[in-house]
């Protein structure tokens, strides 16, 4: 295996970090797991505990591994949470992303870093539109990330992924139907999902491509600039339950609040990434199908 350089991933521990840390272990990468409490990783992995809200430990860090890439997914992406706490919020992604990125200004210039922002990051000209101030933490970082680029001519790529499923533990729509749908299973329970609209739209990509997206943008991605890691589609809930109906014993229901019809356009453009040479491999089906079979095993557990 061909060694492709030092690797630090921050949230490794976490839904999207436990398949990039995997991805790049096999990429032939020398990976650094980045988590805030102790976690097992493959022995090939050096793990390293950090908080990287506190500046001191960050810095010592990067002084102590030195990384020559930087995939950055660590962060608090809970909307619900940014409310009742938003000052924890902003400090766990953009104090953090802020304290990453000096220190490797300071300790190991040259790295190439892939910051992972969030779909709902907004252009800051709309900042009087901001929803939340979950938005609002992740319009920050990317903010610090590109001016950090511009200023001190650092290698930043940003990454704004849509909706990531695949198997695993997440809080994704996908994951949450899954869970019900393999515990009601389990029970010999009727199934019955409740959804707020069946017709709600979304852009769904299964963790893994998008973790191939991150390992493209590592190596080919430009200084500076924001590319979509998306399919392109809208899938409505309607589709996913149909989706969930083709693997599963009898019939699920759907109990419902509203059902309007709601024609919603792709909002993000994998375009970009594609022209790199990057582009989705796994259906919708098989993500699906992937999903039920991890919540499946865990009941058996």
């Amino acid at each position: 295996m061909n060694q492709q350089g030092k690797l630090m991933i921050t949230g490794a521990s976490g839904f999207t970090g436990r398949h990039a840390c995997a991805h790049f272990l096999k990429s032939g990468f020398d990976i650094t797991a980045i988590s805030r409490k102790k976690m097992n990783f493959d022995g090939r992995i050096h793990a390293e505990c950090c908080d990287l809200t506190n500046e001191n430990d960050v810095n010592n860090l990067i002084k102590r591994t030195k990384p020559q890439y930087l995939l950055h997914l660590a962060g608090q992406n809970h909307v619900g949470e940014s409310w009742s706490d938003p000052v924890s919020t902003l400090e766990a992604n953009t104090m953090s992303t802020a304290y990453l990125i000096d220190a490797i200004r300071k300790e190991s210039p040259t790295c190439k870093m892939v910051i992972v922002g969030s779909a709902l990051q907004i252009d800051p000209d709309s900042i009087s539109s901001i929803p939340h101030p979950y938005s609002l933490s992740k319009t920050l970082q990317v903010l610090i990330a590109q001016s950090w680029a511009v200023l001190y001519n650092m290698d930043i790529t940003i990454a704004k992924p849509s909706n990531l499923i695949g198997p695993g533990f997440s809080n994704g729509v996908c994951s949450i139907f899954a869970k019900k749908i393999a515990d009601m299973e389990r029970k010999g329970m009727e199934k019955v999902l409740e959804v707020d609209n069946p017709n709600d739209q979304r852009d769904f990509l299964d963790v893994r491509d998008a973790v191939r997206a991150y390992d493209f943008l590592l190596r080919k991605g430009r200084s500076g600039e924001t590319y979509d890691v998306a399919s392109g589609n809208n899938r409505s809930l309607k589709e996913i339950i149909e989706g969930y109906r083709s693997v599963t014993t009898g019939d699920i229901q759907v109990n419902s609040k509203r059902n309007d019809l709601i024609e919603n356009k792709a909002a993000i453009d994998p375009i970009k990434l594609v022209n790199l040479g990057w582009k989705p491999n796994i259906p919708l089906e098989s993500s699906l199908m992937d999903i039920l079979a991890f919540h499946r095993d865990l009941m058996e557990k």
